[in-house]
This record gives C-alpha cells, structure tokens and sequence, in this order.
C-alpha cells in the first residue's frame, strides 16, 4: 500500500563569526583539540555569559534573507538535559522569543538531485519556517569502541537552528531544501555551512499517513546525517520501513533514530521525547534583546538571493531560466559572467554558453574552479569578440582559449594569428561555397525543395573547403542567399 510521506527538518548551522557566542574564545575547526576553551564555554561552575552581537546579526541577517519576522523583543532560554558534549547540564538557547519567526525557502530546479530535476513534482515550491532561534553548539565526540574523546574547541559556537514546517514530501524535496538553504546561506555571508566541516547538520522528522484526512502519523526523527545525500538515503530508507510496519498493522511510536550511513538502515536510541522533556526556563544570566537597532543595521547587509538573480539574468540577457540558475548558483560563477557580459560587443546568450559550456568544461578537466581561473573576464570577453566579428569560428576560439588559460597575458588576436587562424577573404568564401553547390547537386535540390537543414551540411563543406578559417555564420547566409 502506498502512503502519504510529510516531512520536517531542523538545521543546525554555525553562523560565521570570529568568537564564539558567549565568551572571547576563538571558533576554529581542526586545530588542536581543547585549545580554544575558557571557564565559559567548559562550563566550569561560577562562569557568566557575555553576548557576542555578531552571532545575534548573522541569525537576524538569515531571517531576513529567507523574509523571517523577528519579534520587537527575543530572549534567551535554558534548555536541560544531561550529554557529556555539553558539561553544564543545559544549553543556552530560545525557546519563548526566538529571534526569527515564518519566512521560507524556495527549492530551486537546480538544487534537485540530477535525476529528479526533468520531472520536479511540485516545481516553484517553497518550504514555509517555523523558525530560527540562535544557540550554542556542543562539544565534538569521538567514539573509539569502549571509550570516548570530547574536544571543546566548538562547544559555544554560535548555532542557528532552523526548523521547517511540514512542507516537505519526499526525499528528493529534502535535498533541494538543503541545498537551496546552504546557498542562499553561504551566498548572504551567514555562514560558510560546509557540512564536510560541521558547520551544517541536520535532523529530520518524517511521519506517514495512509490519506490526507487522516491525522499525522507518530513522528520518527533521524540523527547522524552528515550529508545531503545521507539524508536522502535515509529518508527512503525511513519511509520504506515505516511503510512496510504500517502494512503489517505495527504502528509507529514516535522515537529518535540514528542513521548508520555504512549499514545504509536507521537504529533506535530512545523513544517518545518532546519539548517538555527538556525543562525549558529563562536564562537568569542573559537581557532580553531588541532586536530593532540590529535589523537596521544588518538589513544594509541582505545581498541579492540566487532565484532573484536568476530573474534578473534572464530578463537583462534574455538567456534560459537552467543557464541563469547555473549562473546565479555560485558567486564567483556569477560575477564572471556580469564581468564578461559587460563587455558591450557579446551578446549575453553567447556571454552564459561560452561561460557554461566552454570554459567551465576545460577548467573542470583541469581541476580548476571559476574563482581559480587564470583567465580574466576582461580577456575572454576580447575572445569572444574576435568570434562576433567573424574572425574567428567558435571551434578555432576554443583552441585559442587553451593557448590563453596557459599565457592569460597574450592577446586573443595575436594568438589567433600565431596559430593560423586568418579569416577568409569575402571572395574566397564565395568561391568555396560555389565549389559546395556545385559538388553537392542532390543536397542542393533538397534544400531548394524546402529541406533548409542541409545548408548546415553545404556549411561544413565550405568549412573542410577553407581549412577552418571561414566563420559559419557567414558562410550559412551566403548560402542560403545562393539558394533559397
């Protein structure tokens, strides 16, 4: 039997700051371990909270990027229960007055998994939030068999906890809500959320229901997801076995599962926790905040998201929504592209398929990003104009792009000419396109019978005729001056 799957998840990410959230230690990732602690963040009794404000502007930033309210007042909570990561018996976090509430993320096409991307089934959705409240993270446990290792290095740094509504319906939706988020996280300078690194961790809450009448079934929430695509394993692994339980008539009670990525299945840690299990009250050591004064302040900060300059590459350069998507992905990607496209002789059609499927494609083989490229955007553009004005063919730019990624100082021209790459006088391609005409008389016949396709073949004809150094844009119009 089929059923309804609905979805939730709670991430965890770690806002960029150089300190961490209550005290002057400095946040740091695989430095030696215990290096970075004091009495505050160990938790030795005695020790009092200071606020670190820009943990609070990076959380208030998020929420803004992702259209959050925040109310006129946040305060801070204690949440108790008992980890060895966590020596003080509680964490400090919120619970009453988070600093964000509602907003949403929207599941770009470009962040579903690739074979799911040709068939979205909600496309243009978007997951509304619950909220966004700011706490401390934990220490990082080492397991070693029949001992553990704790290293305080991360324990309190700043921890956003952003917790999605039950938008979500397959695992597929999980994956491109993380993805969607990451980006738009990393993109507005919040957070460098690299999961590789801890920095972005994720807990997920599936439940399932035979209809949509029906109540929501018992909530199983999964841990120990340290990849986007961890997490879609698990999901379908999860709804699989609650599918197969609910067929035999088992029912669901709700419990905390831990996913073993190796086992590719989930095991039980412990059932039926909720929010009163963790005996929330107010922090006696830390104010309430107004958030106002901060919200001036970060709102300066909210840079353009990736779906609205997407938007904004399509209507300027009237390039595809899937070309502008992979554009607006990736920032340094981005700004090539506006540097190239500034250049007022390429078209920004030509600008976007150059950049994608040319330059990427080498730098990819070589093992180069965007960012690494030793070509700058000034010079390619003055590449791409050699193609537009016809003196080069886009096959003989290509070789010269080679030449350039290893001397990015020569001239495109001065290349082109070293390598041969003359344009055909007028005449001369004339000449070439009768030779086509007259050695091909059965393709000409079709084409004036109304198959126009096989100008392209005349087209490569002319092309071999010329050794390559007739542009094929003009070669087609003649030929189809000549014939049509």
């Amino acid at each position: 039997m089929s059923y309804l799957v609905t979805i939730g998840l709670e991430v965890h990410c770690q806002a960029k700051t150089e300190t961490k959230m209550f005290c002057a230690c400095r946040t740091s990732f695989a430095d030696e371990p215990n290096t970075h602690t004091c009495p505050v963040c160990l938790g030795l009794p005695g020790a009092l909270p200071v606020l670190n404000r820009h943990g609070i502007e990076k959380t208030l930033l998020a929420g803004l990027l992702l259209d959050c309210d925040s109310p006129e007042v946040s305060s801070w909570d204690r949440k108790n229960y008992f980890y060895p990561d966590m020596p003080k018996n509680y964490q400090t976090t919120q619970m009453e007055a988070p600093l964000c509430l509602g907003g949403s993320v929207p599941l770009y096409d470009f962040c579903y998994p690739t074979d799911v991307r040709k068939d979205i089934p909600r496309p243009g959705h978007r997951v509304r939030l619950n909220r966004i409240h700011l706490e401390e993270d934990v220490a990082k446990s080492t397991h070693l068999g029949n001992a553990s290792l704790i290293d305080f290095n991360r324990a309190g740094t700043p921890l956003m906890e952003i917790v999605s509504e039950p938008d979500l319906e397959s695992s597929a939706e999980a994956f491109a809500y993380l993805r969607s988020l990451q980006m738009i996280l990393q993109q507005g300078g919040v957070s460098d959320a690299d999961m590789e690194k801890g920095q972005l961790r994720c807990d997920v809450n599936i439940s399932i229901r035979r209809r949509e009448e029906d109540p929501y079934g018992n909530r199983i929430e999964l841990k120990n997801l340290n990849s986007i695509s961890a997490v879609r394993r698990a999901i379908d692994y999860e709804v699989e076995r609650q599918s197969a339980d609910l067929d035999e008539g088992i029912e669901q009670v709700q419990s905390t599962r831990r996913w073993d990525d190796d086992r590719g299945e989930s095991q039980l840690l412990r059932t039926k926790e909720d929010a009163h299990d963790y005996r929330y009250f107010p922090c006696p050591d830390l104010l309430p905040i107004r958030t106002g004064p901060l919200l001036e302040k970060v709102r300066e900060l909210v840079t353009e998201r990736p779906h609205e300059r997407a938007a904004r590459y399509e209507k300027d350069h009237g390039i595809t929504a899937y070309d502008a998507s992979v554009l607006a992905a990736d920032v340094p990607l981005a700004n090539y592209f506006e540097a190239l496209a500034a250049n007022p002789a390429v078209p920004g059609k030509k600008a976007a398929n150059f950049l994608i499927n040319t330059l990427l494609g080498i730098l990819n083989e070589q093992q180069t990003t965007i960012a690494d490229s030793p070509l700058p955007a000034a010079r390619a553009g003055q590449l791409l104009e050699l193609v537009e004005s016809g003196q080069l063919a886009l096959n003989q730019a290509k070789e010269v792009l080679l030449v350039l990624l290893e001397s990015p100082d020569k001239d495109p021209a001065a290349v082109a000419k070293e390598m041969g790459f003359e344009p055909a006088e007028a005449g001369e391609i004339e000449a070439f396109c009768d030779q086509a005409i007259e050695a091909n008389p059965k393709q000409v016949e079709e084409i004036r019978g109304g198959n126009e396709k096989l100008v392209n073949f005349l087209t490569g004809q002319v092309m071999k005729l010329s050794k390559g150094k007739a542009n094929p844009k003009q070669v087609t119009q003649i030929l189809r001056d000549k014939l049509l």
